[in-house]
């Protein structure tokens, strides 16, 4: 996994979370739902990238 594809999907999960959950605080729910869209999104990115260092090796 490349160094920058890591530390973007770190970030994208670290950030949609924190979007969440600021998000529920306040009751905007719809901000909620872009912050775990964020958040999963971070989560398949490192996915992808765990699978294609799997391949190469």
């Amino acid at each position: 996994m490349s160094a920058g594809e890591k530390t973007k999907a770190k970030m994208e999960q670290v950030v949609g979370k924190s979007v969440r959950k600021a998000a529920h605080a306040m009751h905007k729910e719809k901000l909620a739902a872009k912050g775990a869209a964020l958040e999963s999104r971070g989560k398949m990115r490192g996915a992808k990238e765990r699978t294609k260092d799997v391949f190469k090796h």
